[in-house]
């Protein structure tokens, strides 16, 4: 079962792209979001949107990772294709997806995203659609009051 808002965070430790070991403990805003496969149309177009939206999220203060089920090497050849800037997780072994509660079918984990701040979930999205989304997540955490750009 997916983790809800309010649910403490779990801390979690995973390979970037470029093979180092990354842990993620959640006190800062941090916008985690989990899809199925590198190099296809979907999440092709989800992780150019966060790419494009980097410098917002950053001015925002959030650190931005996405997770999928690919290996260091795949991720690796996908950020450099599509010139990523953020870490991309990679969780060959769902254990990511497990920690929190994202489904996992046929190898590939189900498109979710998590805003977390101060150790807690603090938005979950599922099934979302990947046009768009990256934008919808800033908006909905400026909105929230989670984060905020500077003056």
């Amino acid at each position: 079962m997916t983790l809800e808002e309010g649910t403490d965070a779990p801390t979690v430790t995973a390979p970037n792209q470029n093979g180092e070991e990354i842990t993620l403990e959640f006190d800062d805003p941090t916008v985690l979001y989990f899809y199925p496969k590198d190099d296809t149309p979907g999440c092709t177009i989800e992780a150019n949107q966060f790419q494009r939206e980097r410098e917002s999220y950053a001015d925002a203060g959030v650190d931005v990772y996405g997770v999928s089920t690919d290996d260091v090497d795949s991720h690796d050849a996908f950020c450099e294709q599509e010139g990523l800037e953020f870490d991309l997780l990679a969780d060959p072994e769902a254990e990511l997806a497990a920690a929190f509660g994202v489904d996992v079918q046929g190898g590939t984990t189900a498109r979710t995203t998590f805003v977390l701040a101060d150790g807690e979930v603090k938005a979950v999205y599922e099934n979302v659609d990947p046009d768009g989304h990256a934008r919808d997540v800033l908006f909905d955490a400026l909105e929230d009051g989670l984060v905020s750009l500077p003056e």
